[in-house]
């Protein structure tokens, strides 16, 4: 069992060992970077590549890490005996089952995806500790030790909201995703845009690479983002002409608010000293008085 990469997705050679080592070693991988480098979409890949189902956990803000195990619903149960429901007989009928759950009892060896775990409580992946290195963990209303007789390949994402506990990043193989050079973009915009013009590519990744080294950015717009706003130009029959466009007068570069937050872009590349269209040239909604879209050049 070995990831290559995939047709639809480009791994670099040092995001390849990292897939394969976790695996040999039998160890989460723990993959971090910026938002929207494809750390979500590689689990899905790794899924697709070794023909294996694919579990996604997204953790949110209150999730808990019980959740990940089982929840038993009390309250149901306790409604159902007051109305002479049978089911109150068997307490499993209460339990519902999380995604490590599935995980272990699952007939083929599975993808687990612990999708952005930052984003939960301090304790969230100390929580976890046990049932991630002993693959089990114990049901304490059915007596139940429930045990992965597969050991998942596990996954989990980071985007470095918050420190993780040194006590769970040392049970974890770590790799992090570098934001993808010029030559390493090129390759993934031919992926998802196999028939693109490469002059509007080479202008188009100027721009991109030229806007994110703006300082003062607050989110500096990412490979999705890119994937937008290439998206957009083709959808609007956009030439490398006009994006090397330098009349002020002219909004350029076109179909920008993909790349870029508007207020924050604005000042960021006032302040860089990055030159702007006149207030006439910049669209506007008539029902209000602030700009909707940002025109400025490169």
């Amino acid at each position: 069992m070995k990831f290559t990469g995939t047709k639809d997705y480009v791994a670099t050679d040092d995001l390849k060992v990292a897939v394969n080592a976790s695996i040999v070693l039998e160890r989460p991988l723990l993959i971090k970077g910026e938002p929207g480098t494809g750390k979500t979409v590689l689990a899905e890949e790794v899924a697709k590549a070794l023909g294996a189902p694919l579990l996604t956990w997204h953790i949110k803000s209150t999730t808990k890490a019980q959740q990940g195990l089982y929840e038993y619903d009390a309250v149901s149960r306790l409604r159902d005996s007051q109305l002479g429901d049978a089911r109150v007989s068997d307490i499993s009928n209460y339990i519902k089952r999380g995604k490590l759950w599935e995980a272990f009892t699952h007939d083929k060896r599975p993808v687990l995806l612990i999708d952005e775990i930052d984003k939960a409580d301090i304790e969230f992946p100390n929580d976890l500790l046990l049932e991630l290195d002993r693959m089990e963990f114990f049901v304490y209303e059915t007596g139940e030790n429930i045990k992965a007789s597969l050991r998942p390949i596990v996954m989990i994402t980071s985007n470095n909201e918050k420190e993780l506990p040194d006590a769970f990043l040392r049970r974890c193989f770590f790799h992090y995703i570098k934001f993808p050079d010029a030559d390493t973009m090129s390759r993934i915009v031919d992926v998802h845009f196999p028939s693109i013009k490469k002059r509007l590519v080479q202008e188009a990744l100027r721009i991109f690479f030229e806007v994110r080294e703006v300082p003062g950015l607050k989110k500096k717009p990412s490979t999705s983002e890119l994937l937008d706003w290439l998206k957009l130009l083709l959808n609007e029959d956009i030439t490398p002409e006009m994006l090397r466009e330098r009349d002020p007068r002219k909004l350029i570069p076109p179909l920008h608010g993909a790349l870029l937050e508007e207020r924050t872009g604005r000042a960021s590349v006032r302040a860089a000293g990055v030159p702007q269209p006149p207030r006439s040239v910049i669209s506007q909604k008539t029902s209000a008085p602030e700009p909707q879209v940002l025109a400025f050049r490169f």
